[in-house]
């Protein structure tokens, strides 16, 4: 993968690469799993084109990433380009290796696997950001957190350079997020909990994330995550998804994950407990059959109108 730029090009300009993957690869089910909601901020997808701000280690930066006859056509904006770029086959999921994940004995997952072909799990690299979001996530449904992060991000994050077709933001800072005021959160929607785990995880933000990049095993990352304050196993696991690809994380506590992997499964509904026994047998490869679950597995039968339940996962 070779980055370019027009020659005498201005700082506008964006620079450019050509990344082809050695798998098939279906761009909007690897990467499109990041956005947080259909207004996110950071992403959207307009026409074949899927656009992503993030905040590097470098700077801000936006990508444009189109896939053409197998190959990935990237574009990148801003100081956090050159990072960007070279992070880009990891966010299309080159480093996902599925090794040893037997579905020979399970036909229909083997058939959503079929149908899914080119979905991989993908990683950022940008543990923070993942874990930010993954606390706004607690406790509260899916509709709040995201009308949350779309607030806060698109107040105290920054402006992604480039022609996004509207106008877009990378998240904040690590020591952005320690400045937003209380009554910033309270706007957004944030309980108090929530906002004072992200504001502790910022004070120790850089060490966190060095130790979570560096240790080898999801266990240890896990370990590691949950020794800060109000971060438990659900939004560890979440944030080692997003930011990891971690195959075999479980997001045990979820309000919905268990009653689905069960109905998968079993055809009924199950407890956590349960749905950890049910996916023992694919350890290591426990996220990639949640995955395939969520992406076409039998789903139970609603019995009634649609409620608003308060969702009361687990940290």
């Amino acid at each position: 993968m070779t980055l370019t730029a027009d020659a005498g090009a201005h700082r506008a300009s964006p620079l450019t690469t050509v990344y082809r993957p050695a798998h098939p690869l279906d761009l909007r089910r690897t990467v499109g799993v990041l956005m947080r909601g259909p207004k996110d901020p950071t992403m959207l997808v307009d026409g074949t084109t899927l656009w992503r701000a993030s905040r590097t280690p470098q700077g801000v930066a936006t990508l444009a990433l189109r896939s053409v006859a197998g190959e990935i056509h990237a574009s990148a904006w801003g100081a956090g380009a050159p990072w960007a770029l070279e992070q880009l086959p990891a966010l299309c999921g080159a480093h996902d290796d599925a090794t040893g994940f037997d579905l020979s004995r399970h036909p229909e997952l083997a058939e959503i696997a079929r149908r899914t072909a080119g979905t991989r799990l993908t990683r950022t690299d940008l543990v923070f950001d993942a874990l930010a979001s993954a606390v706004i996530e607690q406790k509260v449904t899916s509709f709040q957190a995201f009308g949350a992060w779309r607030v806060l991000v698109a107040r105290f994050g920054e402006r992604a350079p480039g022609p996004t077709p509207r106008p877009m933001s990378a998240p904040p800072p690590i020591d952005g997020w320690r400045g937003i005021p209380s009554w910033a959160w309270h706007r957004a929607g944030v309980e108090p909990p929530q906002a004072r785990s992200i504001v502790s995880a910022a004070t120790r933000g850089r060490r966190i994330t060095d130790a979570v990049m560096a240790a080898p095993t999801g266990p240890e990352r896990d370990r590691i995550l949950t020794s800060l304050p109000g971060i438990g196993a659900w939004t560890s696991s979440e944030t080692r998804i997003r930011a990891l690809g971690d195959p075999d994380a479980v997001s045990v506590g979820d309000y919905h994950l268990a009653h689905q992997v069960g109905f998968a499964l079993t055809g009924s509904r199950v407890d956590d407990d349960r749905m950890l026994e049910l996916l023992a047998p694919w350890a290591g490869h426990r996220q990639r059959v949640i995955r395939l679950i969520l992406a076409g597995g039998p789903r139970e039968p609603r019995r009634g109108p649609r409620l608003a339940p308060q969702d009361h996962r687990g940290h």
